[in-house]
């Protein structure tokens, strides 16, 4: 993981080449910034550092998005910046009292009091601080004041969507797209959870199932149905066939995250693994039996397959 630091300990360094944001997902888009900080940073011989926040600031700005749900958690943020090369990962509490903070108190008292700053880098697009009154303007006065450069990154496009966190979410939540969110993402949608104790009907019509239990209940899950995935336990990859659902054949209530892996039959429970999503095969469905139900999962295992055959897992990288 790229070093998480706490704005409370963070010890300054003017040798610092940063961008600021969310980062929800870490996106084609975001890669942009990412990538321009890091080449930026070692160029001068700094280091590269993202600022980011948690909560996510619009639980704080506009309740009535509390339930906001999260492409990434603070702790996959990190794994995903430390793939890309990122430095440190600068985490600010975000709270009321931040929230009201100008834009340029904080970029004087947070980013370059507290942090240090040589280079600032900015998406084209990028507003903040006190009712987003801060621009890129703000930002090059500010420079131009104190003796930090900025660079603008322009906008990203995949076909005719700008790349955002919004598109994504509604890809993934509403539509089931793994496909196109993957595009956005530069990567498959990952969801880290560990395997509890289910009802084990699953192994009683033969496919035998490790429920998951989110680590992170914020977490955007996808749109109900059956999914083709990859399932990384202890570092090994295994294809798998997801169902997400409350599975009305048992006349179920409750949303539960099921995944049969192939090949694979040792004794999970306790241990955390990750699915990684490649397709989406079928809405979720209700079936007249059993019977009924075992002969669409031997369909679902063919068209599974199928997509796994012409997929690769997401293969994390070594660290040290």
């Amino acid at each position: 993981m790229a070093k998480i630091i706490y704005i409370k300990d963070v010890k300054r360094k003017p040798d610092t080449v940063l961008t600021v944001g969310s980062f929800d997902g870490v996106h084609a888009g975001h890669k942009v910034l990412i990538n321009t900080v890091i080449v930026k940073a070692r160029l001068r011989g700094a280091r590269s550092v993202i600022v980011t926040f948690d909560p996510h600031p619009r639980e704080i700005i506009n309740p009535g998005a509390a339930g906001i749900k999260l492409l990434s958690t603070l702790e996959e943020r990190s794994e995903l910046l430390a793939d890309l090369g990122i430095d440190e990962m600068i985490v600010i509490p975000f709270d009321r009292d931040f929230s009201l903070l100008t834009s340029e108190e904080f970029v004087r008292d947070i980013i370059w009091e507290k942090i240090g700053l040589s280079e600032f880098v900015i998406g084209y697009d990028h507003q903040f601080g006190r009712n987003r009154e801060g621009t890129i303007e703000t930002v090059q006065q500010l420079g131009r004041e104190l003796g930090f450069d900025t660079h603008v990154v322009s906008k990203q496009e995949v076909g005719d969507k700008t790349v955002s966190s919004t598109v994504i979410r509604k890809a993934i939540q509403e539509d089931g797209d793994m496909k196109f969110a993957a595009k956005l993402l530069e990567r498959m949608y990952i969801l880290n959870g560990t395997v509890v104790h289910g009802d084990k009907r699953g192994k009683k019509i033969g496919y035998p199932t490790a429920n998951v239990h989110l680590e992170n209940p914020k977490k955007i899950t996808p749109r109900r149905g059956v999914y083709a995935v990859w399932v990384r336990i202890d570092g090994k990859y295994y294809g798998g066939m997801m169902n997400i659902g409350v599975r009305p054949t048992f006349e179920g209530s409750t949303e539960t995250l099921e995944v049969h892996i192939f090949g694979f039959n040792k004794d999970i429970y306790g241990v955390e693994i990750q699915i990684q999503f490649v397709d989406r095969i079928r809405d979720e469905r209700s079936f007249s039996g059993i019977g009924e139900l075992k002969a669409q999962l031997k369909n679902d295992e063919q068209a599974v397959q199928k997509v796994l055959k012409k997929s690769e897992p997401d293969i994390a990288k070594q660290r040290n």
